[in-house]
């Protein structure tokens, strides 16, 4: 399987989902840290990284 850029937002999702039942308490971090690399994928940036 290929990851695209259409993949890491759902699987971002499951992880960022999988860490604040694990630790809630670093709920804003991670919310933070989502919200900005789906931003970044959203406006293309990223590809600029061959990812």
């Amino acid at each position: 399987m290929v990851i695209t850029t259409a993949h890491i937002s759902p699987i971002m999702s499951l992880i960022a989902g999988v860490l604040i039942l694990i630790m809630p308490r670093l709920l804003n971090l991670i919310v933070a840290i989502f919200l900005i690399l789906n931003g970044l994928i959203g406006l293309g940036v990223l590809r600029w990284f061959h990812m």
